[in-house]
């Protein structure tokens, strides 16, 4: 069967499925459904030729747990393709159908269940801030934010994020303790529920919604302290990355974030240039207010001036919060500027973290600005992890640069690939391939993103011979 002919039996089943179920709010229209089908995948230029053509052909909007049950047995019962959304502030795709079929939006699965003694549940399409706000008079608030915190959804974060602001303290998301459970549910004729906890929850984490259906999340939280936010800035690269470091290390100094941003890229913050002097190199640190005098005695050893304060309240009377230009949001930044930017992603070995950065500028600089962000690794190990922002020319030259960044040791979770294996997984795991295999027996998850599902009777016997 041709994609033509392929197409037309899929928009004839959902033709069947809206038939049979009246109720859901559906959409059809073209523009939104396109809309809808997209997530930040134009921040890179091998992606966006990719998927610029790619929509599902309808998106069911559900309610309710039982609305979600009703338009999942539906398409497994009749053999469409469904692709989960939340926020859609993924960078990979994750949320955009490779071969059309449903999207099944979560973003009205939006309720904060509970929170007590430091642990919250919510439903998968709750917003990240609308978690914080509901659980900050509790004395609590997530451990992790991406810089999209206002759009992105918790089963978002979970399907396709790393962690963010956060991390310097509590390590990346998948790091054990911050999942504690999850809710899911399966793709079959009758789907059914399943709770898992501990690492065989995370076995559904960063999969792009391949291999099981996220309903609920319980997560481990932080408490909510009164932020600071400053920009500090220097006229020396080397002192303002040593800075960032010692802040980063600080053990006494409660932290939410240390950004180290080399010039020219101060530059493309618009919004912030009363603050950034040109030809700067800034941090962004975000610290409790009571750790404000220690902060500023470490910014001080180095020679570095604050030219941007922000306390908690000011933060939220402004609405304007340097999360939001941090992480790949500095890379959103830049391209609103040029949009011949696009970026890399990049983990620097601890204990050799700055010497590795300046050697990559030293080498790269110019072409490759440096971004870093200061965060523990799953063993509670302090380094900093890169989104350098890089002069596109041809995909070629991208690839040699990611080269070079591994030939000098330093990890590469390539964000120009849609496929989870070639991304930040790394290599196929037979275990995501399993739970795949009993969640989503009919491969109708977001096909074509999960490379071992292709292989999964090889896996299947290995596993029998085990």
């Amino acid at each position: 069967m041709n994609a033509a002919d392929s197409r037309l039996l899929t928009l004839r089943k959902l033709e069947l499925i809206r038939a049979e179920l009246p109720s859901i709010d559906w959409i059809v229209d073209d523009a939104r459904v396109k809309r809808l089908s997209q997530d930040y995948f134009w921040f890179s230029p091998v992606l966006k030729r990719l998927f610029d053509d790619k929509q599902a052909d309808a998106v069911a909007r559900p309610r309710d747990e039982d609305e979600i049950r009703q338009v999942v047995g539906a398409c497994a019962r009749h053999g469409v393709p469904l692709t989960v959304r939340g926020g859609g502030t993924g960078n990979y795709a994750q949320s955009t159908p490779l071969n059309g079929g449903l999207i099944l939006d979560l973003s009205r699965f939006n309720k904060l269940l509970w929170v007590r003694n430091g642990v919250g549940r919510a439903q998968a399409g709750i917003r990240l801030s609308d978690f914080d706000q509901q659980s900050r008079p509790d004395g609590w608030e997530l451990r992790c934010l991406p810089s999209t915190f206002r759009m992105a959804t918790l089963g978002g974060l979970f399907g396709g994020g790393f962690g963010g602001v956060g991390s310097i303290t509590y390590g990346p998301l998948g790091a054990p303790g911050n999942v504690l459970a999850i809710k899911a549910m399966t793709v079959e004729a009758e789907p059914r529920i399943v709770e898992l906890s501990g690492p065989e929850a995370l076995l559904l984490h960063h999969g792009y919604g391949t291999n099981g259906i996220v309903l609920e999340l319980e997560v481990a939280l932080a408490p909510a302290h009164p932020w600071l936010e400053n920009i500090v800035v220097f006229e020396d690269f080397d002192r303002a990355l040593d800075c960032a470091q010692a802040l980063a290390q600080a053990p006494g100094i409660i932290k939410k974030s240390v950004t180290f941003l080399a010039a020219p890229i101060p530059g493309y913050m618009e919004a912030l240039k009363d603050f950034l002097p040109e030809g700067c190199h800034a941090l962004m640190v975000i610290v409790a207010e009571f750790n404000e005098a220690a902060m500023k005695q470490i910014v001080g050893e180095f020679g570095g001036r604050i030219t941007y304060r922000q306390d908690t309240e000011q933060v939220q009377a402004t609405r304007r919060t340097l999360v939001e230009y941090a992480w790949n949001h500095t890379t959103m930044h830049a391209l609103k500027v040029d949009r011949g930017l696009t970026y890399i992603q990049c983990s620097f070995q601890p204990g050799r973290n700055l010497e590795q950065v300046r050697q990559l500028e030293k080498l790269l600089g110019g072409e490759v600005l440096m971004h870093v962000e200061f965060l523990r690794l799953r063993d509670g190990t302090l380094t900093c992890n890169g989104l350098p922002i890089i002069r596109y020319t041809t995909d070629e030259r991208l690839n040699e640069i990611m080269q070079i960044y591994r030939d000098h040791g330093v990890g590469i979770a390539n964000p120009h690939v849609y496929v989870v294996e070639d991304g930040k997984q790394g290599q196929i795991n037979p275990a995501v391939v399993m739970k795949k295999l009993a969640f989503d027996p009919h491969g109708l998850l977001n096909p074509g993103k999960l490379r071992g599902w292709e292989i999964r009777d090889q896996i299947i016997a290995a596993q029998a011979q085990a």
